[in-house]
């Protein structure tokens, strides 16, 4: 408990949190409505956990505008990035994102994924996956930390090693890649970590998602739900990174504000960090229950920071060293 209290402290100071009884009056609760499944082969679920619901058209939403991927501009952006990898040091492997203006956002998603606006990131390395049970585990061992629900049973962390971890809070996420030198990614780089500069609407492109590319679609309690990490290469980011799309939702720094990308529309956007303050943090990527709509790179979704579900997991970041 001591270890947790300084956790607090140190969050504090680094994130300027605003007070924690600001964290029970988050506007959006994740038991919303089910989402409409598309008409597809994939097993028809419900998301009871999804913090914002669907519009009018349910997840058949018309898309973003769809601009050509080429394959070879696919394969130059990840032969760049594979001699550029690095080790975090927790032992995880990360990619380098290089610095550089990206389109941030939709006109064809939710009203909070617009205006659409150009940003500029300082380069930064990303975990190339989500934290797993393995890692995780030596942190609450090292910290003496409660351990998130999923471990109860004492096995998950040894039998789901290579699993994702789940089931941990916004300050769970952002002690752990403290601890590891490391810190969350903003939403900003988490958004340009997963659709590069080609305004491409998934992580792998413009294609629909299939079971190749992502986890989704899924009803909790299946046999096969959250995946081991590596194993949906085809759904790589430009840069190289896994399940951005899909798997588990990710909570980033920021906090949340509906109307946030309208303070870009007559100045650019310069490594944004979000709100100063707020009472829900942004989470991205979409999870094993949903649809490919929330799958979207541009779509956005928020949860209270203390809360814990089933479908939410998280990876890091950190600074790259100015080159010369």
């Amino acid at each position: 408990m001591v270890a947790r209290r300084i956790l607090g402290v140190l969050l504090a100071c680094f994130c300027t949190l605003s007070p924690l009884a600001g964290f029970t009056s988050a506007t959006e609760s994740r038991t919303g409505k089910p989402e409409s499944f598309p008409p597809t082969s994939l097993k028809p679920g419900t998301s009871s956990s999804s913090a914002k619901p669907p519009g009018p058209d349910g997840d058949n939403r018309a898309n973003d505008k769809i601009k050509p991927v080429t394959n070879a501009t696919a394969q130059t952006a990840h032969t760049e990035s594979a001699v550029r990898d690095y080790v975090g040091k927790d032992g995880a492997p990360m990619v380098l994102v290089p610095a550089g203006n990206f389109i941030m956002g939709s006109d064809k998603g939710d009203e909070d994924e617009a205006p659409v606006h150009r940003v500029h990131i300082n380069a930064f390395y990303i975990d190339k996956f989500e934290v797993t049970n393995a890692r995780f585990a030596k942190y609450v061992e090292a910290i003496q930390s409660e351990p998130p629900w999923g471990f109860t049973d004492k096995e998950t962390p040894v039998i789901h090693a290579d699993r994702p971890v789940r089931w941990v809070n916004w300050m769970d996420a952002m002690g752990y890649c403290l601890w590891v030198g490391k810190r969350l990614p903003t939403e900003a780089e988490w958004e340009k970590a997963a659709r590069g500069t080609d305004e491409r609407m998934y992580p792998w492109g413009n294609d629909p998602p299939t079971p190749v590319h992502a986890v989704y679609g899924l009803k909790e309690g299946d046999s096969e739900t959250v995946s081991a990490i590596g194993n949906h290469h085809m759904g790589e980011s430009p840069y190289g990174a896994e399940d951005l799309a899909g798997n588990l939702y990710e909570w980033v720094m920021d906090w949340y504000a509906e109307d946030f990308y309208s303070s870009f529309i007559n100045k650019p956007a310069v490594n944004p960090r979000g709100p100063t303050e707020g009472t829900a943090k942004v989470q991205r990527g979409g999870s094993y229950i949903n649809t490919p709509y929330r799958l979207r790179s541009s779509f956005r979704t928020k949860a209270d920071p203390t809360e814990q579900d089933h479908n939410v997991g998280f990876r890091c970041a950190q600074d790259a060293a100015k080159q010369p």
